[in-house]
């Protein structure tokens, strides 16, 4: 299959380039560290030092090349692979795509131009297959009116719902409510904006296509996925499409609505590792980090807060405050790896990668505007424990059924 075959040899010659370039950037460290100690040296014993520096310059010059050039045709060699029978396409498989969610959160963003065949325009996924708009209601046994939209969040895949190998809540939503659901994957290393510009056409073509008339939406949304369903309502409500109307909830899960303090603390770390050239190349490697990632700095939705400007300006962007969708019920989960959120590490580090008050989109300086009743917090857990857990789920029966028994849980 030519789709399986461009996938291993993009891969391939991709991991092949990206370790030269690592070795490439130790072998720059060296060189920097090397010419003080050569330049230290020299202050004791002259021009002498001059002949030992240039043969030692000349030896680690010339093995670095040889070993960065080997892996680089390593990885062409590798590309070979793709020829041979029974294997799989790696978008296709659980790992496989893992792998490919991975890369395009790290550097999704330079995938989309150098190597598009690695980069995954946002689409729906049954059985890891993309799957269009207009063929999704075919896909689905007994379409329904009200449908139940899921979003993964950074290198992830809608592989991720499945933590631990459990059952998905889409699986048991399937059975335990009248909706319908649906998974969503995209490249996290785009901007957040753009994400959101592809979802608002996907929805768009979903409620035309599908089968029955769509009645409700709901979006449920793990970290990354939070913002992109807001901004995507966000842009359909300001172009007053209809489709929009039709939302009713939207839940996220651990989302980074007042930014994540992990890209935060990368931004400045990045800037101070410039300043030396010993630690120029670590630089070099966190600023090619991608759009998506940068995005969580502040948690930017719209493309006013990166367009022009310089991205590794260390001056605090001042971003557009995007409202909440009018006319939809807005829920979030927050988590903490201590029992109490009022422990000084739960503070600190959060769920280990979104605190607490970003998740509820409330600090001293911002408030994106939930409701505190429409929230819950789990303690003890970690960010992606929300991907998969009894109690999320059973606030989920509560926010998006119509049992009368059903009620939201409090677990903290």
């Amino acid at each position: 299959m030519p789709q399986r075959r461009a996938e291993i040899r993009a891969l391939a010659r991709l991991a092949g380039d990206e370790l030269g370039g690592a070795i490439d950037g130790i072998g720059t460290t060296h060189r920097a560290i090397s010419d003080h100690v050569f330049a230290a040296v020299a202050l004791g014993v002259g021009q002498a030092a001059l002949p030992v520096k240039v043969v030692h310059d000349a030896i680690t010059d010339g093995v670095y090349r040889m070993v960065s050039g080997g892996a680089v045709t390593a990885g062409t060699v590798a590309e070979l692979a793709a020829d041979l029978p029974g294997i799989p396409m790696p978008s296709r498989t659980v790992y496989g795509s893992g792998l490919l969610a991975a890369l395009q959160g790290l550097i999704g963003d330079s995938l989309e131009d150098e190597r598009p065949i690695l980069a995954s325009p946002m689409a729906f996924r049954v059985d890891g297959e993309p799957v269009g708009p207009k063929d999704i209601g075919m896909m689905v046994t007994d379409p329904r009116p009200r449908i139940v939209l899921f979003l993964h969040g950074l290198v992830e895949t809608e592989h991720a719902w499945r933590l631990g190998g459990r059952p998905s809540y889409a699986e048991r939503l399937d059975t335990d409510l009248d909706r319908s659901t649906l998974m969503v994957r995209f490249n996290s290393g785009l901007h957040i904006s753009e994400n959101a510009r592809q979802l608002e056409v996907l929805l768009r073509d979903l409620v035309e296509y599908w089968p029955v008339e769509v009645e409700e939406i709901a979006l449920v949304c793990h970290s990354m996925g939070g913002l992109i369903a807001r901004g995507a309502c966000h842009r359909a409500d300001a172009a007053q499409q209809d489709w929009v109307r039709l939302v009713r909830q939207i839940v996220c899960l651990g989302s980074p609505h007042l930014g994540a303090p992990l890209e935060q603390l990368v931004h400045v770390a990045s800037a101070a590792l410039d300043r030396l050239p010993e630690t120029r190349p670590f630089a070099r490697l966190l600023r090619r980090r991608s759009a998506g990632i940068r995005d969580l700095r502040e948690g930017s939705l719209v493309d006013e807060d990166w367009e022009g400007l310089d991205v590794d300006d260390l001056r605090r962007r001042a971003i557009a405050e995007i409202p909440l969708l009018p006319g939809a019920d807005h829920y979030f989960v927050t988590a903490s790896i201590t029992r109490s959120p009022r422990h000084p590490l739960g503070r600190i580090i959060g769920d280990g990668l979104v605190l607490p008050s970003s998740g509820s989109g409330r600090n001293r300086a911002r408030r994106i505007g939930f409701d505190d009743a429409n929230g819950l917090h789990l303690p003890g857990a970690n960010h992606f424990s929300l991907l998969n857990h009894d109690a999320v789920y059973a606030a989920l029966l509560g926010w998006l059924g119509d049992r009368a028994e059903s009620q939201t849980p409090q677990a903290g």
